[in-house]
């Protein structure tokens, strides 16, 4: 499968699941909480989403794509910490955390896969000018090819 978009990345629909699910179990955190763990945990969390977006955008420079990339891992591990702050507050209780930390795990070894694979994403020269590559018009990959990056989407 050849994505068309950064929608059709596996770990951008992982962190937009979490996201949402960390906005609505912080809709319960203390008012007191609103501007600061409140805030921090649904910013970094949402943060983590759009990095991912960011980095399928500029993907034309691979070092720009894994910085960005680099920016997402950086967003879930620190929506990670926010978590266990709000556990040990008990704004969550044990089974809520045990069900969104093994997804910012997992957020994360896609991240870092990615990262270490950024090549089968940047395929084209820094001169390219992406908007006249028709999306249909790309190479057709070996099976083992398909097979090794065929885990990335959806």
């Amino acid at each position: 499968m050849i994505a068309r978009s950064f929608r059709d990345l596996k770990v951008y629909e992982a962190a937009r699941d979490a996201a949402g699910t960390i906005f609505l179990l912080s809709r319960k955190f203390p008012v007191e909480e609103r501007y600061s763990l409140t805030d921090q945990i649904r910013r970094s969390s949402r943060a983590a989403k759009a990095m991912i977006a960011e980095a399928w955008g500029r993907r034309r420079y691979k070092a720009v794509f894994v910085n960005k990339l680099d920016e997402a891992l950086g967003e879930a591990t620190e929506t990670q910490s926010w978590l266990d702050d709000a556990r040990d507050a008990q704004y969550l209780s044990s089974e809520e955390f045990n069900t969104l930390d093994p997804k910012y795990i997992s957020i994360g070894q896609m991240l870092s896969r990615m990262i270490d694979r950024a090549e089968d994403f940047c395929k084209h020269s820094p001169a390219t000018d992406y908007r006249a590559i028709a999306r249909v018009e790309e190479k057709e990959s070996t099976s083992e090819q398909s097979s090794n990056i065929e885990e990335f989407f959806a």
